[in-house]
C-alpha cells in the first residue's frame, strides 16, 4: 500500500465506475498516460485487474463511488489484495459533472472521468470494508429489520384503508398500538361483524376473552365491540366467503411479520449484548436495542471520527446556509449524510423527550418555552435534540464512558464548556 508521504504526481490513479453486470476502469500513470477498459462482474477479470494493477510501479490508488451493493465485492476484493481504496461522494460527482462539462448527461465513460478527477484533487473519503471491519452481520441485521418493519407497515396501512373500511370500518377506534398484536389476532378469529353477532353476548365473551389480551376492564371492551357489530355499517358478507378469507391471509401475514420482526430484535439483542459500544449506546434516554443496533451498523466504530463534527457531518446534522450577495437563507439541516443514522437520532430523541427527566427533554422545553404550541419550533426543536443525541452518542463512544443524565462539566470563568459524556454544554 502507498504511503502517506507518496506526492500525488507519484501515484497510479484508478478510477472504476461500478455497475451491476460491467465495470469501466479509467487508469492514469504518473507520466499522464491513461488507459481506459471494461471488466466483466466476475472471478477471471477481478484476477486480470489484480495482476494488471501489481505490474505498475508506482503506488496505486483506487477510487469509485457507492451503487447499491454492487461495489461491495470488488472493494473487498481489493482490499483483500492490498490496494489503497477511496470512496467517492454522489453528490460530488454530480456537481462536478455539471461543472465539467456543463450538462446533465451522464454515462460510464463519461464518470469515470469524473471519477478520476475527484480522486486527484482529493476529494474522496476512505474506504472501510464492512466485512473487515466486523460490521457485515450487525448490517444485515438492521436491514433484514428494516426490509420487514417496512413491509409490516405496508400490510397494516393495507388493513386500515382497505379491509376494515369494507368490511368492519368501526373496528378501526379500538386500534391504538402499532405493537399491539392482539388486535389482529382479534379480527383474525371475528374478522367481520357476521362473526360476532353469531354468537349470544355471554358466548362471544368467553370466545373472545384469551383472545384480546390484558385488559383492565376486559368485558366491558367485549360489550362494546359486540355493540358496535349489531350497529355497523360494514358490508354484509358471510364469515365464509373467499373476501373474508382473503382478509384472513392479511392479518396472518402480518402477525408472522410482527412475529419475525420481534424475533431480530432477540438475537440483535443476544448478539451486541457483550459489546461495549452497544452497552453505552444503550444508557442514552430513548435509545433501544434497533436503534442501537442501526446505530452501530450505519456509522461503524465512531472513534474513526476525530472530532463530533465530522460525526454530525456524516449523519447530516450539519448546519448550511445558501449566501449569494445581499441575500441569504435559513440556515437548515444539509441532510446530505447517511439517513439511517438521522432516523435512527430522530427517533431516539423523540423517545427522551417524552421521558420526564433529562437534559434533552430540558433543551427541548427550552426551545419550545416562547411558543410552545408552534409546530415549526417544535419540529425545528426535535432536529436540535437529535443532533445533540448523535454528539452525546460520539461523545460516549470516544470518552468510554457512560451517559449521566445530569453531569456538568466544569470550566473557569468566561471559557467555554467541552462537552461531557452527557453533551451538556454552554449552546444546548
Amino acid at each position: 500500500m502507498a504511503s502517506c508521504s507518496t506526492t500525488q504526481s507519484q501515484r497510479t490513479f484508478v478510477a472504476i465506475d461500478i455497475a451491476k453486470q460491467h465495470h469501466e476502469v479509467l487508469m492514469e500513470c504518473p507520466d499522464g498516460l491513461r488507459q481506459r477498459w471494461q471488466m466483466a462482474n466476475t472471478r477471471r477479470d477481478y484476477d486480470q485487474l489484480r495482476h494488471r494493477l501489481e505490474a505498475v510501479e508506482a503506488p496505486v490508488l483506487i477510487g469509485f463511488e457507492a451503487t447499491g451493493v454492487y461495489h461491495r465485492s470488488l472493494g473487498h476484493f481489493l482490499h483483500q489484495c492490498g490496494f489503497e481504496l477511496r470512496l467517492l461522494s454522489s453528490l460530488a460527482m454530480a456537481r462536478t459533472r455539471d461543472a465539467l462539462y456543463n450538462s446533465w448527461d451522464k454515462n460510464d465513460p463519461k464518470d469515470a472521468q469524473v471519477l478520476l478527477q475527484l480522486l486527484k484533487t482529493g476529494v474522496s473519503q476512505h474506504y472501510h470494508d464492512p466485512l473487515v471491519h466486523a460490521m457485515n452481520d450487525l448490517q444485515e441485521l438492521a436491514q433484514t429489520h428494516f426490509h420487514i418493519s417496512q413491509r409490516k407497515v405496508q400490510i397494516q396501512h393495507s388493513i386500515m384503508t382497505h379491509y376494515l373500511p369494507l368490511y368492519f370500518p368501526e373496528a378501526e377506534r379500538y386500534f391504538t398500538n402499532s405493537r399491539a398484536q392482539w388486535f389482529t389476532h382479534l379480527l383474525h378469529r371475528f374478522p367481520c361483524p357476521a362473526a360476532i353477532t353469531r354468537y349470544a353476548r355471554e358466548v362471544f365473551y368467553q370466545e373472545a376473552g384469551p383472545v384480546v389480551g390484558r385488559k383492565v376492564n376486559k368485558r366491558g371492551f367485549l360489550d362494546d365491540l359486540y355493540t358496535t357489530a349489531l350497529d355497523s355499517i360494514g358490508l354484509p358478507v358471510a364469515e365464509d366467503s373467499e373476501a373474508i378469507h382473503m382478509f384472513r391471509v392479511i392479518l396472518a401475514e402480518h402477525q408472522h411479520l410482527c412475529t419475525l420482526r420481534t424475533s431480530i430484535e432477540t438475537q440483535a439483542d443476544q448478539t451486541l449484548h457483550p459489546h461495549p459500544d452497544y452497552q453505552r449506546l444503550r444508557t442514552l434516554p430513548g435509545v433501544g436495542p434497533i436503534l442501537a443496533l442501526t446505530i452501530l451498523a450505519e456509522a461503524g466504530d465512531l472513534r474513526r471520527f476525530s472530532h463530533h463534527r465530522q460525526f454530525l457531518k456524516y449523519c447530516g446534522f450539519d448546519l448550511c446556509t445558501y449566501q449569494s450577495g445581499q441575500s441569504r437563507s435559513l440556515t437548515h439541516l444539509s441532510k446530505h449524510g447517511n439517513g439511517r443514522l438521522r432516523y435512527a437520532f430522530w427517533m431516539a430523541a423523540q423517545g427522551a423527550v417524552r421521558m420526564r427527566e433529562n437534559t434533552f427533554r430540558q433543551k427541548y422545553a427550552r426551545s419550545i418555552k416562547s411558543d410552545p404550541l408552534n409546530p415549526d419550533r417544535k419540529r425545528k426543536a426535535l432536529c436540535a435534540v437529535a443532533a445533540k443525541m448523535a454528539r452525546v452518542a460520539h461523545g460516549l463512544i470516544k470518552t468510554a464512558t457512560d451517559y449521566r443524565p445530569y453531569f456538568e462539566p466544569t470550566s473557569p470563568r468566561g471559557a467555554l464548556r467541552s462537552p461531557g459524556p452527557s453533551g451538556h454544554m454552554v449552546t444546548s
